[in-house]
């Protein structure tokens, strides 16, 4: 992805106001990789606590009527992964699509579509 590009763009503008959220109650000083890297664990641990205990069945109607609750919960996820990214200055955009890149490479559609194998299954 260019620089400059739209979602560059959005990630740096979230990534501002994560900051700004952060530096106004000077909490930076507990935003150590650690801290970070726990809270972003427990904070998918929450993501996927929707799930627990439903039956796909279940989970498809628990999604359709607790969609706000869910995407309270992904949102705290990119928060701290936002945090998480500036503090080991990773350009989350560039770094996604460098893995996207890798992952062209190890699940070809031709071997990979449709199926849920590990690259090296394929």
């Amino acid at each position: 992805m260019a620089k400059g590009s739209k979602s560059s763009d959005s990630l740096r503008a979230l990534t501002k106001s994560a900051l700004a959220f952060r530096d106004e109650r000077e909490w930076k000083q507990f935003h150590n990789f650690k801290d970070l890297a726990v809270t972003l664990s427990l904070e998918a641990a929450e993501v996927l606590e929707h799930a627990q205990w439903k039956t796909a069945a279940e989970l498809e109607k628990y999604l359709r009527t607790h969609r706000e609750q869910v995407g309270d919960e992904l949102a705290d996820v990119l928060h701290v992964l936002l945090l998480l990214a500036e503090h080991c200055g990773i350009d989350l955009a560039e770094a996604f699509e460098q893995k996207m890149k890798q992952n062209r490479l190890k699940y070809p559609v031709e071997k990979a579509r449709g199926s849920a194998k590990k690259y090296h299954e394929l």
